[in-house]
């Protein structure tokens, strides 16, 4: 997705993942587009959202179904959430947004549901 919104007119894309391997081929892919600005991250995304202090226009996430992390990477993902941004979530069961987003869409393709949420009261 990081590859696909640089595509489209991002000025910057931010790619975190656990697996070492998958950030090398982002890495190369974006290199052999030409590209500079997609920044990887091989980490643990709850820790890399903690100490990261920058806001995000659009966060996606899409971590492990096996995993429930959802009570610690939503928040995590909401603080650094822009004024107006949006949150995309794929996971293999609906969501409940938290209290200060709001659920813009949903639906489920396959096993995956998806939802798209954003700011409540805003835009």
């Amino acid at each position: 997705m990081s590859l696909e919104a640089l595509s489209r007119g991002a000025a910057l894309a931010v790619a975190v993942d656990k697996d070492p391997q998958l950030v090398r081929a982002l890495a190369t892919t974006a290199a052999k587009l030409g590209t500079q600005a997609l920044e990887t991250h091989c980490a643990d995304a709850r820790a890399f959202l903690a100490q990261d202090t920058r806001s995000y226009d659009v966060i996606f996430l899409d971590p492990p179904f096996s995993e429930d992390a959802w009570a610690q990477l939503l928040p995590a993902a909401v603080a650094r959430l822009a004024e107006r941004g949006m949150l995309y979530v794929e996971a293999p069961a609906p969501i409940s947004a938290p209290a200060e987003l709001t659920l813009w869409r949903r639906d489920k393709a396959g096993q995956v549901h998806y939802h798209l949420l954003r700011h409540a009261g805003r835009g």
